[in-house]
């Protein structure tokens, strides 16, 4: 599995879908969620809210609405709005990430920091979790997992943990 990290904006990258850390309701609020909302649309958040309640360890598939991509892929960390999250919530949220990504036939995904907005979790146990997730995962189709943030503590920790 390739693993690019960049430092930039999750809606500026080029990948057949970008995940969006959510919770199991499916509401956009705040965070990467709020910002997928508001630039892609108020359809990508109803599509999500039809599918829920998404347990922590599921991902659900909804459109992409105005944004260039075929796809958003909503992994809850967390099962309340605003909640804590841990490090095991944000593993299952990645490994449900790839999976559903692989099941699709995509082969890029983008990815933000998981866990470390509202979820609280430090960027350096979250950094590691993802990574390790990520090697750890061997798919038909997805070749290559963008690892996106404007969060310049994030990068690094993706970097130094790569």
């Amino acid at each position: 599995m390739q693993v690019e990290v960049l430092k930039g904006s999750l809606l500026e990258v080029k990948a057949d879908a970008i995940v969006n850390p959510a919770n199991s309701y499916g509401y956009m609020g705040g965070g990467v969620a709020g910002v997928i909302k508001r630039f892609g649309g108020e359809e990508i958040e109803k599509e999500a809210i039809k599918k829920a309640p998404i347990p922590v360890g599921s991902a659900v598939l909804t459109t992409a609405g105005k944004l260039a991509f075929k796809g958003v892929i909503h992994v809850p960390t967390m099962e309340e709005p605003a909640m804590r999250t841990t490090e095991e919530k944000v593993r299952k949220a990645v490994r449900a990430a790839l999976e559903l990504a692989d099941r699709m036939g995509f082969e890029v995904i983008a990815m933000p920091g998981m866990g470390t907005g509202v979820g609280g979790l430090s960027k350096e146990i979250a950094s590691k979790a993802m990574l390790e997730e990520i090697k750890a995962f061997t798919g038909k189709s997805l070749k290559k997992v963008i690892l996106v943030d404007i969060d310049h503590e994030m990068v690094e920790a993706w970097r130094k943990n790569l």
